[in-house]
């Protein structure tokens, strides 16, 4: 049963907010996502309030609302219908969201974000495991007191990979208009 969702992945990565060293959903964007006013988004979480510790869902101090704001380049809080400070969930709030809604919808959504944040950890995961290994052979080169010149190309060579990896080049692109033989 999969329902025709207009969300994108780039929909919900531009949703993920990093607030208190988390990363993190707004209400009104969770509710918008799930077809419901963010109203009923927050009584149906405040009707199961067990299910939502504080690692799952906080609410946004006042100047944790205005530096989000100011990094959204929003001016005016009434025009954002913020009437109160907003509730913010975590990725495992995320995930019980779908259990208090208990739409198909809801269901959807949840599975196509909690994908997305799976992504998004696997990407940091292995972009460390890239770092520590560029850590370590660093190290042992500077162990080593003076670098070879082997050592040198070696490592050209590795930064040379690692920028194709990174900028892959575009493939190469057919001429168009007048073509003078």
């Amino acid at each position: 049963m999969n329902l025709s969702l207009n969300i994108t992945e780039e929909d919900v990565i531009g949703k993920i907010y990093h607030i208190r060293g988390k990363k993190v959903m707004i209400d009104r964007d969770l509710a918008e996502m799930y077809g419901v006013e963010t109203r009923v988004l927050n009584q149906a979480v405040k009707r199961n309030a067990k299910r939502f510790p504080g690692d799952f869902m906080f609410q946004l101090t006042a100047m944790e609302l205005e530096e989000w704001k100011s990094q959204n380049v929003i001016s005016n809080k009434e025009k954002m219908g913020l009437r109160k400070l907003p509730n913010v969930f975590t990725e495992q709030g995320v995930a019980m969201l779908s259990s208090v809604l208990n739409s198909e919808t809801a269901i959807e959504v949840n599975i196509q974000i909690i994908r997305i944040f799976s992504r998004m950890r696997e990407a940091l995961m292995n972009n460390k495991d890239v770092l520590l290994k560029m850590e370590k052979l660093e190290k042992e080169v500077l162990e080593q007191g003076q670098s070879t010149k082997k050592h040198e190309e070696e490592i050209q060579i590795i930064f040379s990979t690692l920028k194709q990896l990174l900028n892959p080049p575009s493939p190469p692109r057919k001429r168009i208009g007048f073509k003078n033989d």
